[in-house]
């Protein structure tokens, strides 16, 4: 899979306004904020946007949300993934910043396909750092893009599920349904 970069935070902020929408799977509702260019800035398994945004880091979080019922493109995509297309939240464009290794861990976390957990030491070493696994959990932690950037794909070594911000149960149906559909 190629992973693509979004443009500087500059090219990408679109005067502080975003769009949200909130779809209802079989796992509760997942909500989605973008940016006035369809990029992902927030996501998850929740209706609280305002609990979304404020994961966006600062220099991205928008002053004004609109809230919708499609996204066009957004919305199909996650539709479409809960519905069995595991790849479909692949092509969308992700927006989201940290430091160097956490931007990279994101990065990386995209490539990971569905069905193909990974641990996270697996993580850190695919990041080019195998000693740094607090860090990879912690680009897990901080993700605020859930499903466009997979974290629920990485598991403990010993294959226990870790820790995932929208709940055991969320992660758990999320990687029975990607190893059903392969």
């Amino acid at each position: 899979m190629t992973v693509t970069s979004a443009p500087s935070n500059a090219a990408r902020r679109s005067n502080g306004r975003a769009r949200s929408s909130t779809v209802t799977t079989p796992v509760g509702p997942f909500s989605v904020v973008a940016d006035l260019s369809d990029a992902v800035i927030a996501s998850g398994w929740t209706d609280d946007i305002g609990g979304l945004v404020s994961l966006v880091a600062p220099s991205l979080r928008p002053d004004r949300i609109e809230h919708r019922g499609d996204l066009g493109e957004l919305t199909r995509a996650i539709v479409a993934y809960h519905e069995g297309e595991l790849h479909a939240v692949e092509p969308i464009i992700v927006n989201q910043r940290s430091g160097p290794f956490l931007d990279l861990a994101w990065k990386v976390l995209r490539a990971v396909g569905p069905g193909e957990p990974v641990s996270y030491s697996e993580l850190a070493l695919r990041c080019g750092r195998p000693t740094a696994v607090r860090a990879a959990a912690s680009a897990c932690a901080r993700n605020s893009a859930a499903l466009f950037v997979p974290c629920h794909r990485v598991i403990r070594a010993d294959g226990s599920l870790g820790g995932f911000r929208w709940g055991l149960a969320v992660k758990r149906w999320l990687l029975d349904h990607e190893s059903h559909a392969m």
